[in-house]
């Protein structure tokens, strides 16, 4: 049976977009609290509130933000799957990216679009040929930004699925489920969403991410991810009698981007090519310190590009002998598909989800990661749906409504999926 949202549930599911949109929740990386920034309990305390007017009785903010409730099971007695159906989790985050303001954003709502170029303001064009995804969608309700904030789609459209689902399901108790788990982390954007959060106490057996990108998406790997700090330290002395003496820190550590392989950076990279990635960098003459993402599929990859940029620090050293280069390496998280591997069934019933609802599955890599992967590892198999949310992080973001209803029903889609299958 394929499922269908009503008009009035697709006007249900843009109106909870908007309102969750508007509520600033930007994570900040350089916060050492949890939440790194406390805004983001305004829309965790509002979840909280809006799960227990769906009737989710034990919905709860707890300390780090974090939302969670319970849609209990509601297969009869003496069905057979009833008590065998195992407790499937339902996930998005709360926070937006820390690098691009989520403050006063104005979401521009496009009924019906035709296809065409669309202008968001005077410095930015959703052009269709860069933005291919755009001929998808002709007829379909779009949602964009001004142009001067992000959208927050990523994840606000994984929230505001989740939530309709859970109206959906209140609404049509008929639909057979099994227990369904209800999470919103915290601090996603800035890699600490799941930093704090409590897997046995969850209770899920399995679970699902709805934080994607396009239609029929369910992914089941992410990167491999460390975090390079190299720290630099230098020598200052006046410069009007520096000569032979003076050691610019600053000059170090731009000698170190420089160095770094051109074909092994983000902007050279794609599919599942790995990659360096500089990305923030602070200091003076006399010290500094460069952050470089690592990213790669697989773990033999990640410590190759973490070797040549050991090889990069150690030439760049020789350079500038009165320097000293130091790098570290902190994990992040690890390709969500080693674990998922071991018991591929939830990555199985998904992609049958998707089948029931006539629309063509695609199994994909995320050039990114997802609450997912931690979770994956700390024992809860958690592969991503994709949310619909385009041009992520970015003044360009934009969503369609009619892929974010299909979500909502395809994840329904995969609820009885795992019924039928306990059976």
């Amino acid at each position: 049976m394929t499922l269908s949202l009503t008009p009035e549930q697709h006007q249900d599911l843009l109106d909870r977009f908007l309102r969750y949109v508007k509520i600033d929740t930007r994570s900040d990386e350089n916060s050492a609290s949890s939440p790194s920034t406390d805004k983001q309990r305004n829309l965790s305390r509002l979840l909280a509130e809006e799960l227990k007017q769906l009737g989710c009785d034990d919905a709860v903010m707890n300390d780090w933000g974090y939302v969670t409730a319970t849609v209990p099971s509601n297969i009869p007695a003496g069905h057979p799957a009833h008590g065998k159906v195992p407790t499937i989790g339902l996930l998005a985050h709360v926070d937006t990216y820390f690098g691009t303001s989520g403050k006063d954003v104005k979401p521009q709502i496009i009924r019906n679009y035709d296809g065409s170029d669309i202008r968001i303001n005077d410095e930015h064009t959703l052009e269709v040929a860069k933005n291919p995804n755009l001929s998808r969608v002709v007829g379909h309700t779009v949602i964009h930004t001004d142009g001067t904030t992000l959208l927050g789609a990523d994840d606000k459209a994984g929230i505001a699925e989740i939530m309709t689902l859970v109206a959906w399901l209140r609404d049509n108790p008929e639909y057979l489920h099994g227990p369904i788990r209800i999470g919103f982390t915290t601090d996603e954007e800035i890699g600490r969403g799941t930093e704090n959060f409590d897997v046995e106490a969850f209770a899920a057996d399995y679970a699902y991410t709805l934080d994607g990108s396009d239609l029929g998406e369910i992914e089941d790997e992410t990167f491999c991810a460390d975090t390079a700090t190299v720290k630099v330290t230098g020598h200052d002395v006046h410069p009007g009698y520096a000569k032979d003496k003076l050691v610019n820190a600053l000059r170090v550590t731009a000698a170190v981007i420089d160095a770094i392989d051109d074909t092994f950076l983000p902007e050279t990279t794609e599919g599942r090519q790995p990659y360096l990635h500089p990305y923030t960098m602070s200091g003076d003459v006399t010290s500094a310190e460069l952050k470089v993402l690592v990213r790669a599929f697989t773990i033999e990859e990640l410590e190759e590009r973490e070797s040549h940029l050991r090889e990069v620090a150690a030439a760049v050293g020789q350079r500038f002998p009165g320097a000293s280069v130091e790098i570290t390496v902190d994990e992040s998280y690890r390709n969500m598909a080693y674990k998922i591997q071991e018991d591929p069934k939830v990555l199985e019933y998904a992609l049958e989800g998707v089948k029931r609802q006539g629309i063509e599955p695609k199994r994909q890599a995320i050039r990114g990661g997802t609450d997912g992967s931690r979770l994956s590892y700390m024992g809860l198999l958690t592969p991503n749906i994709w949310a619909g949310g385009q041009n992520f992080h970015s003044v360009r973001e934009w969503v369609s409504l009619e892929w974010m209803a299909q979500a909502v029903e395809t994840t329904a889609s995969i609820l009885g999926v795992w019924v039928e299958k306990s059976a």
